[in-house]
């Protein structure tokens, strides 16, 4: 076994891990917000790295055995569905037109409306979910390096390689356009590039590596991005939640914060949970404790999302906790099923999409 799969192996450990302490006893609930069920789909099994992409009211979702499909948020209605015959660790990525995933055996697969228009074998495995922008296709490795690939050919426009770490971490980072820049993660830095030739722009550290250890050294950052106009926050895995201002290139704040997975935001406060289930929310303008909440401890949550006036999270039994972004209290919880769920709720015009780990998908909206 190498070195690089010794270190996806230790860092894997702690992301997909069960918790084994009981957890909080939750309230009577008391729904002060009306939620109903609108629809229902199948996909097979959830991946944690294999996040749903919205495009307007399209919402591409894959699954661990290689299942593709995009779906009307409004109705549920599917549009199209593929299977590229591999089991996937990355996606999806899509801009409406193409949508893009990566397989465990290191393909890039590209596909529009369902049909594969190309792949691409990849020099070093990915977890992060390909970036569809501009006609092109960027992916970010394992090891943080980056490529970019027309969209139409799968022609290889550029390269920019990384010195690797000796450990990495499997899960998804931080890959996303802010106007004309690539901007990702490496090493606890957010990252400018130019998305022309790879060229550095900038780059402003949110953490810094720091132990006796390569395990207890490793950093970096995770995805959810919240980006509220030229400010972007995120999570340095296990370190700490910062923002930046992509227009500077300078800092705006960064606290510790032990969590592992990515973050939501809106204009007034930053949320997210740390690996005990602890819920934090920053006030997005100078980072001071908003509140925390202990209610949802040792629930197993999924990376949260920040909608409206409340903070959405999806818990390791299946059920979607919905909480006051002012402070924290409940106004309301469903159930799903009892598969759990993994990968972040996602909002696509008026419909709340929640996929669980067997695969159901549901979509939810006001009442």
């Amino acid at each position: 076994m190498t070195l690089s799969a010794v270190a996806l192996a230790v860092a894997g450990c702690s992301l997909f891990s069960s918790d084994k302490r009981k957890p909080v006893e939750l309230e009577p609930n008391v729904a002060l917000i009306g939620v109903k069920q609108t629809w229902t789909q199948r996909i097979g099994k959830a991946n944690p790295t294999l996040v749903m992409n919205v495009s307007g009211n399209v919402v591409t979702m894959g699954s661990a055995d290689g299942q593709l499909v995009a779906v009307n948020a409004d109705t549920g209605a599917e549009l199209w569905r593929a299977n590229v015959g591999q089991k996937l660790s990355a996606g999806v990525g899509s801009d409406g037109k193409w949508a893009a995933v990566v397989t465990e055996g290191g393909d890039l697969v590209v596909l529009s409306q369902g049909k594969e228009q190309w792949r691409k074998r990849l020099a070093n495995r990915a977890y992060t979910a390909p970036l569809v922008a501009g006609a092109r296709v960027f992916v970010q490795s394992a090891d943080r390096s980056v490529s970019a690939y027309d969209a139409a050919t799968g022609n290889p426009l550029w390269s920019q390689s990384k010195t690797g770490e000796s450990l990495v971490l499997r899960q998804s980072g931080v890959l996303m356009a802010y106007k004309d820049t690539l901007v990702t993660g490496v090493s606890g830095r957010f990252v400018g590039i130019d998305p022309n030739n790879g060229s550095l722009r900038w780059e402003v550290p949110i953490a810094s590596p720091r132990g006796t250890n390569d395990v207890e050294r490793l950093v970096e950052l995770v995805g959810g991005v919240s980006r509220v106009g030229s400010v972007l926050c995120t999570r340095a895995y296990q370190m700490a939640v910062g923002c930046i201002d992509a227009d500077t290139a300078q800092l705006r704040w960064t606290v510790r914060a032990d969590g592992l997975n990515g973050i939501s935001g809106d204009d007034e406060v930053v949320a997210g949970a740390d690996g005990n289930g602890v819920i934090t929310a920053w006030a997005r303008d100078g980072g001071s404790v908003a509140w925390t909440s202990s209610r949802l401890k040792y629930r197993k949550l999924s990376q949260p999302l920040v909608l409206g006036r409340s903070v959405i999270f999806g818990d390791g039994n299946g059920v979607v906790h919905m909480l006051s972004k002012k402070d924290g209290s409940p106004l309301n919880r469903f159930a799903t099923n009892n598969s759990g769920i993994s990968v972040a709720p996602v909002i696509a015009g008026n419909t709340m999409v929640v996929q669980t780990n067997d695969g159901a998908v549901y979509g939810f909206q006001p009442d």
